[in-house]
């Protein structure tokens, strides 16, 4: 696997979009330095002039905190049309799990997952294989499912490492389908949409149309998409009111132009840039101004589809018409690819009336106060998979961003010593107001575990109110219910409003009950020797 490290970081950012805003900022910057210099020069031992001094300091370090986010998440996205196969039995090298850096978040979009009608349905019961995979992966590695949402084909995961879980609200998740007149789900689009610490993030997984002439049908499509998705929330209703957008797929995108010759010796002499100009993505993007809000590292890796199975050869067979007959071979293409989008924003106006260059310090529009920036560490295929005639794409991402907040709306904690021998008491505290409910529960879950699902047990809230904030409450586990042998475990109060664990407890240790013996699941232990 090629990860191209010598290849340009790509960064954009809320506070600035564009190379004006960012200039923009330094400008405001610029002055508020600038005015204390002045007042330090006019300064007199006077009172006044010291309050001055002190009020412009604080207003440049103010600006500077502004620019500067203060924590940074990894974020690791997969796109892969894995053409109808069951899924490989190692994922490391797709997941890059032998990477020295830690990831946070995991986003996984596939096209193509199996989806005969007795198939579908069973996966509507329980996980497909994919999902079982992924989590089978993830879960030792501390990251658990968040959400998943499914049309036919389309999958899209999303994993974060188990510390994340209380800062990740308000998840939903919609489809869109495009394929068949609009009624079936072969094509289209699934979408997730979460509140990140507080920044508004949507990720949105696409299979558009097929073949070398529906470019302007896949723009289309993907328009359609945007401007009919909708979830129920009322500052973010739309995929683009989201101050982070990230759109990956197999979009379908082919290289125009270019005979199939010249394409394949580009390919095989490393001269990819020949083909780029030619990219019908890239092409449309210079056309569409709603593409152009969308960024997308340098294609430095070669095309991912098409691929005999389990070879790193491209296919060379003939595409078969409506009448049986051959049709023209099929070239190598970028259909797989992984773009972001930072909710643009207005600045003042850089003059005043008189004309003059002004800068303003406002932030009333509260992006300006709690900035994201994303850097794209590696875009780039992983070659060694062969399982279907698509190459998966991944998008390594940075993202910097201040937090809106880092405290967990509930507060849930053990009592004492916890094991099967007797009940057990958990206490939890609301610490901030939100949408609780009596049909919220809190759940005892072995760490590792995979989803908010897989609890060894749980409790209801308390069910006759709600509680008042910071209102300590107590609830009783019985002790039936409670795991015989040792083990390390934390406790997650679970939103159903919120869709999301927003409160977990520290690691803890259940203790070995004495009916663990008696069971057999321990050896006897007989004047210190185990039978």
């Amino acid at each position: 696997m090629d990860l191209l490290p010598d290849s340009p970081r790509l960064r954009s950012d809320s506070a600035s979009s564009s190379a004006s805003q960012s200039s923009r900022s330094k400008t405001v910057l610029r002055q508020r330095l600038s005015e204390l210099m002045t007042c330090i020069e006019d300064m007199s031992s006077d009172d006044e002039a010291g309050e001055e001094v002190s009020r412009k300091l604080d207003e440049a370090f103010q600006l500077c905190g502004q620019l500067l986010p203060t924590d940074a998440f990894r974020l690791h996205m997969v796109t892969w049309n894995v053409a109808t196969a069951e899924p490989p039995e190692d994922v490391t090298a797709l997941l890059q799990l032998n990477d020295q850096s830690p990831i946070d978040l995991y986003v996984i979009g596939l096209q193509e997952v199996m989806a005969t009608p007795m198939r579908f349905i069973s996966d509507l019961l329980v996980e497909d294989s994919w999902s079982h995979l992924f989590m089978d992966t993830l879960g030792p590695k501390g990251f658990v499912k968040v959400t998943s949402v499914r049309m036919q084909g389309l999958l899209l995961l999303v994993f974060a490492k188990m510390v994340h879980l209380p800062f990740i609200r308000n998840i939903q998740t919609t489809y869109t389908r495009t394929g068949i007149f609009g009624y079936w789900g072969n094509k289209g689009a699934v979408s997730v949409r979460f509140s990140f610490y507080g920044h508004m993030i949507c990720f949105l997984n696409c299979h558009l149309a097929a073949h070398m002439h529906n470019a302007l049908q896949r723009v289309d499509e993907f328009e359609y998409i945007l401007e009919t998705q909708d979830f129920d929330i009322f500052d973010t209703p739309h995929v683009l009111d989201h101050k982070v957008v990230f759109w990956f797929g197999d979009l379908n995108f082919r290289i125009q132009d270019h005979g199939l010759h010249f394409v394949r010796s580009s390919i095989n002499g490393g001269r990819l840039n020949l083909l780029w100009s030619k990219d019908q993505l890239i092409m449309m993007k210079k056309k569409e101004p709603f593409l152009q809000e969308f960024d997308e590292g340098p294609l430095n890796f070669k095309p991912t589809y098409k691929f005999d199975r389990k070879a790193d050869t491209y296919d060379i067979s003939s595409v078969k018409t409506w009448l049986g007959f051959n049709g023209k071979k099929r070239k190598p293409a970028w259909t797989d690819r992984i773009l972001w989008r930072i909710k643009p924003k207005s600045l003042p106006s850089e003059e005043d009336d008189d004309g003059d260059e002004k800068a303003s310090t406002s932030t009333d529009n509260e992006h300006d106060e709690y900035p994201i920036l994303i850097t794209q560490n590696a875009y780039t295929s992983v070659m060694s998979y062969g399982v279907s005639d698509h190459k998966p794409v991944i998008g390594n991402f940075t993202l910097e961003l201040r937090k809106y907040f880092d405290t967990q709306l509930v507060q849930v904690a053990p009592e004492g010593e916890w094991s099967a021998d007797q009940n057990a008491v958990l206490t939890y505290t609301v610490q901030e107001d939100f949408m609780s409910s009596t049909w919220d529960w809190i759940g005892l879950y072995k760490v590792g575990f995979k989803s908010a699902s897989d609890y060894e047990t749980f409790v209801w809230v308390r069910e006759n109110e709600l509680p008042e904030v910071n209102e300590v409450i107590e609830r009783s586990v019985d002790k039936d219910e409670i795991p015989l042998l040792s083990g390390e475990y934390v406790l997650g109060y679970y939103s159903t409003n919120l869709n999301s664990i927003v409160g977990l407890s520290d690691t803890f240790k259940i203790l070995e009950s004495k009916r663990a013996a008696m069971e057999g699941l321990v050896p006897k232990d007989i004047n210190g020797i185990n039978n």
